[in-house]
């Protein structure tokens, strides 16, 4: 293991600054190729109340994982997609669903 000389320069501190939180990391694996409008990722998600999914989404959006396109329309529709950023951590999730399998697999708590 590697000895970094402050907690800034951990490769793993930087990945968790993008997809840290309970729910980043649902969001994009529920977008994946996909776009969807806010209500759309609200329905697959229902644990999450309206006023955090606006703010992971924001953040999201601010570090470059989603695009947010806002269609000039009435009422007003926004879509959501993952950037070729937010593409590149499919391998990252893949192996964090890999790893929840075999956790659920092997552990009495679910």
């Amino acid at each position: 293991m590697t000895d970094f000389k402050e907690i800034s320069d951990c490769p793993i501190t930087k990945t968790l600054g993008y997809i840290g939180g309970r729910w980043k990391t649902v969001i994009l694996y529920i977008l994946d190729n996909r776009t969807l409008r806010f209500g759309e990722i609200s329905v697959r998600i229902p644990a999450i109340s309206r006023k955090v999914l606006t703010e992971q989404l924001k953040e999201l959006v601010r570090d470059g994982l989603l695009s947010r396109e806002k269609f000039n329309e009435t009422p007003p529709r926004v879509e959501y997609s993952v950037t070729e950023l937010g593409k590149s951590l499919k391998n990252v999730l893949a192996e964090m669903e890999k790893w929840g399998f075999e956790i659920k697999k092997t552990s009495l708590k679910e």
